[in-house]
């Protein structure tokens, strides 16, 4: 009969889990982005723009790089802050697993006491009746306790846990993007600065020459001394421009570091060089529908507004009565050996609570999750709309981009020829070495911007690809 009895809880229990409503709204995935574009032409000279072609999972692949390549896939295996992402997802998987093995079944509780103690029959009414001897009490007790769900608490909750671990899964998946994208966009600058900071000493080098220049023909009286001062105006300035770059560089070298999980005194060097890294010939063209559905921030604040839709129906079940039975089984023995041998104590019981009277802090509570539902559905809106912004405006740099570098390219062209015709004229004598290194300078700043304009396309491409989303392959 005890066992019958105890099977019969635990059927009834999970017969209640199964069978109860649950309350407050029902949360429905957010219709994707009516349009079909992105309000201007962006294809042309830039790169050809495929519709039909998927954002890699590992894109920077496509630059053909294979220390670029190294460098993702160090990151990617030692940062740390995957690894923050990777331990806040395994603590939502195991407060979900907490709470469903506690919403699901029963709550089944052993114990075991004793105590020693002495008894008075006078002080029970009992008169003339002889004191015993002090006495041992041994008890052991099953206790099986169970709250039907009847209108949805634990489920909404239940609900509200899974989406903070599909966010928190998603922002895993985020990070490792964004990860990849940060390396990416640091060895392009590094590889950047490292070539203008060529063409910087290159200009300090010519000044150099033409102050010693300047020197000589003052030492000469065939310049005036403000010509002098001139040449060594114009070699300071050039200069005063390298320390800035040495600094940038030994910035990008330790934060490309620290993206790899190194410390910063372990910096890489020459991670990539920037005339080796390939344009891609196509990148994604993806609709804003298909970017709304891919890119983690979106699904990310979309889990923050399916748990918020959650916890609005856990707050309205706070109205509504909650069932609870309990039953326990056990013995009680004065001789420790018997204890075990026998049942002789158990009880069944239920109880049926309804709040009354909270002061209505269940009623301000269910408004404050309201309140949430709505900031998230806000805010869910808001980050589609940025998501939708950076995509556009990625697409439209690389335009942009295309048409500077051509002119700057043309620029660098024409001043390396300008160069190449004032060398052959001072071997030829008829310009002076001192007007030749002006070209020579002239030369060196088009490269830089050249560089500049090379480095901005490529960080564009890479922007695009972490903009877009697409398509991801988990680490095993």
């Amino acid at each position: 009969m005890d066992k019958r009895l105890k099977n019969g809880i635990a059927a009834v229990a999970l017969a209640g889990w199964a069978a109860g409503c649950a309350t407050g709204p029902d949360f429905r995935p957010p219709a994707a982005p009516e349009s079909e574009a992105w309000g201007e032409a962006v294809a042309g000279a830039a790169q050809r723009f495929d519709a039909e072609m998927d954002a890699p999972a590992d894109w920077w692949t496509l630059f053909g790089s294979a220390g670029l390549d190294a460098a993702v896939a160090e990151a990617l295996e030692k940062s740390p802050t995957l690894d923050q992402a990777l331990a806040r997802l395994r603590q939502a998987q195991e407060e979900f697993n907490a709470q469903a093995g506690a919403a699901r079944y029963p709550a089944v509780d052993a114990g075991f006491g004793a105590k020693r103690q002495k008894v008075n029959p006078e002080a029970m009414g009992m008169e003339n009746v002889p004191v015993p001897d002090p006495f041992s009490l041994y008890q052991a007790t099953l206790s099986v306790s169970y709250a039907f769900d009847l209108f949805g608490k634990d489920r909404r909750t239940l609900e509200a846990l899974k989406a903070q671990v599909d966010r928190r899964e998603i922002e895993l998946e985020g990070a490792r993007r964004t990860l990849a994208a940060n390396v990416v966009l640091a060895a392009i600058r590094l590889a950047e600065t490292e070539k203008r900071i060529e063409a910087a000493e290159g200009i300090v080098a010519a000044r150099a020459e033409q102050s010693e220049i300047a020197r000589q023909r003052r030492d000469a009286g065939g310049i005036s001394a403000r010509e002098l001062e001139g040449a060594g105006l114009a070699l300071e300035q050039a200069r005063a421009a390298l320390p800035a770059l040495e600094n940038q560089r030994a910035r990008l070298r330790r934060q490309l570091a620290v993206y790899l999980g190194r410390e910063p005194a372990a910096a890489p060097l020459g991670v990539v060089a920037l005339d080796k890294l390939q344009l891609p010939a196509a990148v994604p063209a993806s609709v804003p529908s298909e970017v709304a559905r891919q890119r983690p921030d979106i699904r990310a604040a979309e889990a923050v507004w399916h748990r918020a839709c959650a916890n609005v129906g856990a707050a309205t079940a706070d109205l509504y009565p909650r069932l609870t039975i309990t039953a326990s089984l056990g013995s009680q023995e004065t001789d420790l050996g018997d204890v075990l041998s026998r049942a002789n104590v158990w009880s069944l019981g239920g109880d049926l609570m309804q709040p009354i009277f909270r002061g209505g802090a269940l009623r301000a509570r269910k408004r404050a999750a309201e309140a949430a539902y709505d900031e998230a559905a806000a805010a869910y809106r808001d980050t589609v709309l940025r998501g939708l912004q950076e995509v556009a405006d990625a697409m439209q740099a690389l335009e942009t981009d295309a048409r500077t570098l051509q002119a700057r390219a043309a620029a660098a062209d024409h001043a390396r020829a300008a160069r190449e015709i004032a060398d052959e004229q001072v071997t030829a004598g008829g310009l002076s070495r001192a007007a030749a290194l002006d070209e020579r300078v002239r030369e060196e700043q088009a490269e830089s911007e050249r560089t500049a304009a090379q480095a901005a396309r490529l960080a564009d491409v890479a922007a695009l690809f972490h903009a877009l989303g697409g398509a991801w392959e988990a680490a095993p």
